[in-house]
């Protein structure tokens, strides 16, 4: 190049090689945008053409920075490590994978927990992004300082229940004196001392079990009574173990689940909670057309029969969205009750706290 300059400039005038040198100043300049016009076409063709690691990509904002990764806890031990709902459908089915994929999310990962406080603490670690777990303790979790959104509530009926040991107490009044295992900081927990309450029982002992353990220590006769809910609830029931009380009667002291997300991970991935719902919807609606295949889902992750898995969560109570009025206002009611307890660290407006 050097080469053919010097000789250009040999033989032509000192106004041609002024030409010339403008000549190459305007095709530097031309090269110029159109590397700038080539780096701007790449960027539309990834908004446009389904690329998963921009913003654009997922046509919301920030949502296609997601982390490729989803680590997502439940409540609960089973062969699929699969939870129930709509969310264990869709995620059983592929449906909500598919639907995340448009955010560059490939992989998402299922922890399962014996409890609420367990998943909760692993929530708060980062070893999750986010959970679904009873209300109770995603709200004490919360007034303690947990940084941590509510996205929704996938039901509103939880049906707690409380089972006294065989020739034992026969009625609620019976207990009192008596030793009742609970799980410390989960949704039973806060029905029983309600329940006590309602009753003005004052005089009894709670001690925190697993359920398991607690199954085992009503069995030995350790413990007076015990909570329980779902499937191992009847189970007991049809073994000749007394049912006291359940949530049923008593409306305002039935659980509600709770979605949370960390603050940390809607840093990576705001939009998270819409394209979280979304994806859930979808499954629901699916859900709703194999009624009897999803019962013999949850058989398989409760070890049950169709039969007994929808007496015990029927379709009716998964919620279409997010939120709703009867859901919210049993978390109001929850919070009150467990900010009065003290079992709640401080109160706090529920409104603040929910994502929508």
């Amino acid at each position: 190049m050097n080469k053919l300059y010097r000789e250009i400039t040999g033989v032509w005038s000192t106004r041609g090689r002024l030409t010339l040198i403008a000549g190459v100043v305007m095709i530097m300049l031309v090269l110029q945008a159109c590397a700038n016009n080539a780096g701007s076409g790449n960027s539309g063709s990834a908004a446009n053409g389904g690329g998963t690691d921009t913003a654009e990509a997922a046509g919301s904002g920030e949502a296609g920075n997601a982390p490729a990764v989803l680590n997502f806890g439940f409540i609960g031990s089973n062969k699929l490590n699969l939870p129930g709902g709509a969310e264990g459908w869709g995620l059983y089915k592929g449906i909500i994978q598919e639907e995340l994929k448009q955010y560059g999310i490939t992989e998402v990962k299922l922890t399962g927990f014996p409890n609420g406080p367990d998943q909760t603490e692993s929530l708060i670690s980062g070893r999750l992004d986010f959970g679904s777990l009873g209300d109770t303790p995603a709200i004490i979790a919360y007034a303690s300082g947990a940084k941590t959104r509510l996205i929704g509530q996938s039901s509103a009926h939880t049906v707690g229940y409380l089972i006294g040991k065989k020739d034992g107490p026969k009625t609620v009044q019976d207990l009192k004196g008596k030793t009742i295992a609970i799980q410390k900081g989960s949704f039973m927990h806060r029905y029983v001392v309600g329940l006590l309450q309602q009753e003005g029982i004052t005089d009894y002992k709670l001690v925190h079990m697993l359920i398991p353990d607690a199954t085992a220590a009503l069995a030995r006769g350790d413990v007076d009574a015990t909570t329980n809910l779902g499937v191992p609830a009847l189970k007991l029931i049809e073994q000749g173990y007394t049912h006291l009380d359940d949530a049923s009667s008593h409306p305002d002291l039935l659980g509600s689940s709770a979605t949370v997300v960390s603050e940390e991970y809607l840093k990576k991935f705001p939009d998270f909670p819409k394209a979280w719902n979304a994806a859930r919807e979808k499954a629901l609606a699916d859900l709703k057309q194999h009624e009897d295949e999803y019962y013999a889902f949850l058989a398989e992750i409760g070890d049950t029969t169709p039969e007994l898995a929808k007496q015990v969560n029927p379709i009716s109570d998964i919620k279409d969205t997010a939120f709703t009025d009867e859901g919210t206002k049993l978390l109001e009611g929850t919070k009150n009750f467990l900010v009065d307890e003290k079992l709640a660290k401080k109160d706090f407006n529920i409104s603040d706290w929910q994502l929508k």
